[in-house]
C-alpha cells in the first residue's frame, strides 16, 4: 500500500538520479565539491562500484526516474570505453523513454567530436560545461586548466553531433575581475549560442587552498559592492540576451530550464549514486561515503555505500522548503507547502514577510500562490531565510500537526 510523507506519494514517485563522478584533471582551488586528481588513478573499480550501487538503487526499489545528471569531477575525463559502459548500463535499467533530461557535466578540452558523439548516442540531451571565464588570468585566479581559447571548441563539437541543450557555467566575484572583464565574459558566453547560463558568486568554502590564501592575505576579494553590480550586470545583460531568470544563479531560454535542478529546489525526491553522493526519498536523506576506496569497500560489502542518513523532520523540511523554494522566481509555493507541512506559509510566516515586504525584500503574489524574493530580496536572500525562519518559530509554541 503506498503511503505519504509530507502529502508526497512515497511509492512509484518519479526520482531525478544523480550519479558521481569524481574523477578531474586537478583539484580547483574554489571547489569544495569531493573531486580527486586523475592522474595515476585507475577509473574501472569506481565506475564498477557505481554500476553496482545503480543495480542496489533502481533495480529493486523500481523507481521512476524522470532525469539523469551525472556531475562531478569531470565525467567526460573518463576513457571513451569506461564511459561508454556506464552510460550503457544507465541505459539499461532507466527507460530513457521517460527521462525527460539526461545531463552530463564537461570541462572545456574533455569534449571532442568522439565524447559528444558518444554522449548523444546514450540519449544525453544536455552538456553542462564549466567555462567559469573569458580571461586567462581570472581561469589561473581559480586555478583552472583550460583556456578562454578551448571553451568554442568545445561548445561547436557538442552542436555538431546533436547535442540538444548547452549550459554555460560562469563565476563572477573573482579576485581582480572588473565590471569591464565581466561584462566581456558574458558578451563572448551569450555569443556562443548556449541554451542555458549558470552565473555563481565564488565562494571561499572552508577548507579549499583558494580560501587558505585569503586567511594568507595571498589573495584579495572583490568588494561586496563590487560583486553585487556584477550580480545585477548579469540579470540585466541576460535579459535582454533572450535568458529569463528562473533561480537565483541560473537563467535559460524559454523551454531550457535545467530540470534536474528543480527538482533540487523544489524539495522533490532524488537518488543520489556514487562516492558522496547525496538521496532523499521517501522523507528520509543519505549521503554516500566520500572517499572512492572506502566507496568500493563498502559496495563490495554491502551492495550500497552510505555513510549517513536521517529522516528530515517536520522543522527540517520548513527549513529547507524556504531555502531552496525562494531561490526560484516562482518562489515558496503556498499551496505545495500548506499540503506537506500541515499550514500556510502565509500564517506561519506572517510576521517575517510582512517586515520583508516593508523593507522590499519579499512579495506575494496578487494570487497569493507563492511567496517570492524580490530583485533587491535576491541580493540578500540569506538573510531573508533567516528572518522567515525566526517568524516561524516565534509563530506560537504549539507543535505542528503530526504528519501520518
Amino acid at each position: 500500500m503506498n503511503r505519504t510523507f509530507g502529502g508526497m506519494l512515497l511509492a512509484r514517485a518519479p526520482v531525478g538520479l544523480y550519479i558521481h563522478i569524481p574523477f578531474c584533471e586537478t583539484k580547483c582551488g574554489y571547489c569544495d565539491f569531493y573531486s580527486v586528481p586523475l592522474a595515476g588513478r585507475e577509473t574501472a573499480p569506481l565506475v564498477e562500484g557505481i554500476v553496482r550501487e545503480l543495480h542496489f538503487r533502481l533495480t529493486a526499489r523500481a523507481y521512476p526516474v524522470s532525469t539523469i545528471f551525472m556531475g562531478g569531477g569531470t565525467p567526460t575525463i573518463l576513457p571513451s570505453a569506461i564511459l561508454r559502459d556506464l552510460l550503457r548500463t544507465v541505459g539499461q535499467l532507466v527507460d530513457i523513454g521517460d527521462v525527460e533530461e539526461f545531463t552530463v557535466e564537461a570541462n572545456p578540452a574533455t569534449v571532442d567530436d568522439e565524447k559528444a558523439a558518444l554522449l548523444v548516442q546514450h540519449a544525453v540531451t544536455r552538456v553542462s560545461m564549466g567555462a567559469q571565464s573569458f580571461f586567462a588570468s581570472e581561469l589561473a585566479a581559480l586555478e583552472r586548466l583550460h583556456s578562454p581559447g578551448d571553451i568554442a571548441p568545445s561548445v561547436q563539437a557538442l552542436r555538431r553531433q546533436g547535442v540538444a541543450q548547452v549550459n554555460l557555467d560562469l563565476i563572477f566575484g573573482i579576485p581582480g575581475q572588473s565590471l569591464q572583464t565581466w561584462s566581456q565574459s558574458l558578451d563572448r558566453a551569450i555569443d556562443l549560442g548556449p541554451d542555458h547560463i549558470a552565473c555563481y558568486g565564488l565562494t571561499y568554502e572552508p577548507g579549499t587552498p583558494l580560501t587558505a590564501q585569503r586567511v594568507a592575505g595571498r589573495v584579495i576579494p572583490c568588494e561586496e559592492s563590487l560583486e553585487a553590480d556584477l550580480y545585477l550586470l548579469a540579470i540585466d545583460r541576460l535579459a535582454d540576451a533572450g535568458y529569463a531568470q528562473y533561480e537565483i544563479s541560473n537563467f535559460a531560454r524559454p523551454g531550457c530550464e535545467c530540470r534536474h535542478n528543480l527538482i533540487y529546489w523544489r524539495n522533490q525526491p532524488y537518488v543520489g549514486v556514487g562516492p558522496s553522493a547525496t538521496g532523499y526519498v521517501a522523507g528520509r536523506r543519505y549521503k554516500n561515503v566520500r572517499d572512492i576506496n572506502g566507496y568500493i569497500r563498502r559496495i563490495d560489502r554491502e551492495g550500497h555505500a552510505e555513510g549517513e542518513s536521517e529522516m528530515i523532520d517536520d522543522e527540517k523540511l520548513i527549513l529547507e522548503m524556504v531555502m531552496m523554494q525562494l531561490r526560484l522566481n516562482e518562489g515558496l509555493n503556498v499551496a505545495d507547502f500548506t499540503t506537506r507541512l500541515g499550514v500556510s506559509p502565509l500564517r506561519l510566516f506572517a510576521a517575517g514577510i510582512a517586515r520583508l515586504t516593508a523593507g522590499g525584500l519579499v512579495e506575494v503574489r496578487a494570487d497569493k500562490k507563492a511567496i517570492c524574493l524580490t530583485r533587491a530580496g535576491r541580493l540578500l536572500a540569506d538573510a531573508v531565510i533567516a528572518e522567515l525562519v525566526s517568524a516561524q518559530r516565534s509563530y506560537q509554541s504549539r507543535p505542528l500537526p503530526v504528519l501520518q
